[in-house]
């Protein structure tokens, strides 16, 4: 009956070792995007990772998301993130996201899947046109 037990210790540790490691990447990505730092973005994206804007139909690629800082920095300037986790879901993590840019804000639920420690997918979209009651 040891082995058993000593097993499903383990197995608890692994998936809280592998919730705490999803909810920092995902700390780090929000400081980082804050920030538009591209650097630390690509470094936590998979070479092969994707974003999707779901409410605009696009999915960009690393390279298309990491070209779009420039733009983002103007945007960003000024403005506050703040996110909560959601649910957790294996390798994905759902988590609701309060972006307060100076003229306005909005609500958006995004998804990380995360392999190897790294993103290998984001999907952003809209859920409130501002964070009352965030």
């Amino acid at each position: 009956m040891r082995p058993i037990r000593a097993m499903a210790v383990a197995l608890a540790l692994l998936v809280t070792v592998s919730g705490v490691a999803q909810e920092s990447i995902v700390d780090r990505w929000y400081a980082a995007l804050l920030k538009a730092d591209g650097a630390a973005l690509s470094e936590l994206l998979a070479e092969n990772a994707t974003i999707r804007l779901d409410d605009i139909g696009v999915t960009q690629s690393k390279q298309e998301f990491l070209a779009s800082m420039d733009e983002w920095q103007s945007a960003v300037k000024g403005a506050t993130i703040r996110h909560k986790i959601e649910a957790e879901m294996g390798d994905t993590v759902a988590v609701r996201t309060c972006y307060d840019f100076p003229n306005n804000d909005m609500t958006m639920r995004e998804t990380f899947t995360t392999k190897d420690g790294v993103i290998v997918a984001n999907t952003q979209m809209t859920i409130g046109e501002n964070c009352d009651g965030f």
